[in-house]
């Protein structure tokens, strides 16, 4: 995934809250203020969260760097991580939303703590 890829994707997300702010007022016309302002926080929510997403699995961080023999280390004892393959992880954002991360993960052979390189 490069931020290159995504203007077309954030656009149609884009799209997609103006159309269905559109509908949902259309079948919602005597809708209060706070019923408006929940509707669109939901929509722009789910929008917040594709973009949070593609962001993160567009950074380098989520690449599990060897540069001549150095891995990434444990934050807790300083301990080389043993690589154990791409994982899924899922996040919750701060408007409850579910993004999943597929990232590299590594093990402490130290204090077996897993993570998710770099930290």
């Amino acid at each position: 995934m490069r931020l290159d890829d995504v203007d077309t994707r954030w656009r149609q997300l884009g799209e997609e809250v103006i159309t269905g702010m559109k509908e949902w007022r259309m079948q919602h016309a005597r809708a209060t203020f706070r019923e408006i302002e929940a509707a669109l926080d939901e929509r722009l929510a789910r929008v917040r969260a594709r973009m949070l997403e593609d962001i993160v699995l567009a950074s380098r961080a989520t690449e599990w760097e060897e540069k001549e023999g150095e891995v990434p280390r444990c934050p807790e004892c300083g301990e080389g991580l043993k690589r154990r393959g791409k994982q899924r992880r899922e996040l919750t954002t701060l408007h409850e939303q579910t993004i999943r991360l597929e990232r590299e993960y590594g093990e402490c052979p130290q204090c077996e703590r897993g993570l998710f390189p770099p930290g």
